[in-house]
C-alpha cells in the first residue's frame, strides 16, 4: 500500500510526487502491503542500534506501528472513505502518540524514532528512507487551502521537536536541527537549524550524511561572537584616540 511519490510538484494542483507517478493500486498489485511493511521493518535495524531483535522491533517500536496503520487508513482513504480512515487515525494516535492524517502520503522505508508528539498534515508528502524524531510537526500555515502542508524529500533527517511548516519543498538529502522552524524551501543537500530556519551549510552526498546534533553550527552564536570582536576592537581604537587626544592637551599645556 506504498503510496505514488514522485520529483516534481504542480503548483496549480497541490500534487507533489517524490519518485516516478504510479497509480497506487498498481503498486499495491505490485508490492503490496506485507512487502512494504517488511521493508519498513528492515530500515528500523539500519537507522536505530538500539534495535536488538525482530520480536523487540515488532511489539515495542510505535513509529512502525503508527505508520503500518496509516498505510491503512491511506488505502482506505484513497478510495474516498472518510470515517474508517480517520477512526484509524485516531486509534494509531491513542496507541502511539503519533498523529498522521489518511491523506498524507508516506514513502517506503520511513522510520518514526521513538514518535511522541509527531504530528503529519492532510497534504504532506513524506520521501522514501526519511528519519523523523520525536515532537515533529509537518504542518500548515492556517492560510492557505489545497495542498497546506511540506513535502519531503527522499533521505532526510528531521530532528527532535522541528517543525515544518507550510506548503514548501524539503530537498532530498535535507538534514533539519532539533528544534529548528523551517519556513522556506530547502534545496537539495543542506542542512538547516535556527528559528526560523536557516542553511549553515550544503553537502554532495544526498543519501548518506549523518545529522551530527553535536557538531551543529550556531549561527546565532556565530553572529554574537563576530559583534563582539568588533566592539572589543572598536572600544580599542576608541581608546588609543583618547589617549592621543590626552597626550595632545599635555603637549599643549607644557608649551
Amino acid at each position: 500500500m506504498e503510496q505514488p511519490l514522485d520529483s516534481t510538484r504542480n503548483h496549480t494542483t497541490g500534487e507533489t510526487l517524490l519518485g516516478l507517478h504510479v497509480s497506487p493500486y498498481k503498486r499495491q498489485r505490485k508490492e503490496g502491503f506485507f512487502e512494504t511493511f517488511l521493508n519498513d521493518f528492515r530500515v528500523i535495524f539500519q537507522r536505530d542500534p538500539a534495535a536488538r531483535n525482530w520480536l523487540e522491533v515488532l511489539l515495542c517500536y510505535p513509529g512502525l506501528h503508527a505508520i503500518a496503520l496509516h498505510r491503512l487508513a491511506h488505502w482506505l482513504h484513497s478510495y474516498k472513505i472518510v470515517l474508517f480512515p480517520r477512526l484509524i487515525s485516531h486509534i494509531a494516535r491513542f496507541l502511539t502518540g503519533i498523529e498522521i492524517h489518511p491523506g498524507a502520503k508516506i514513502g517506503k522505508g520511513v522510520f518514526i524514532d521513538h514518535g511522541m508528539g509527531v504530528v503529519i498534515g492532510e497534504t504532506a508528502i513524506v520521501g522514501d528512507n526519511t528519519l523523523i524524531y520525536q515532537g515533529v510537526t509537518l504542518g500548515g500555515t492556517g492560510k492557505e487551502t489545497g495542498k497546506r502542508h511540506p513535502t519531503i524529500g527522499k533521505n532526510v533527517v528531521v530532528g527532535t521537536g522541528a517543525k515544518v511548516l507550510g506548503n514548501i519543498d524539503i530537498g532530498d538529502g535535507v538534514r533539519i536541527g532539533a528544534g529548528s522552524v523551517v519556513l522556506r524551501d530547502v534545496p537539495p543537500g543542506c542542512t538547516v537549524v535556527g528559528i526560523p530556519g536557516r542553511i549553515v551549510k550544503c553537502h554532495p552526498d544526498t543519501n548518506n550524511c549523518p545529522l551530527e546534533h553535536s557538531q551543529l553550527p550556531d549561527p546565532e552564536a556565530t553572529l554574537i561572537s563576530s559583534l563582539s570582536q568588533r566592539i572589543q576592537h572598536l572600544e580599542q581604537q576608541l581608546q588609543i584616540l583618547v589617549e592621543r587626544t590626552q597626550e595632545k592637551k599635555v603637549l599643549t599645556k607644557d608649551k
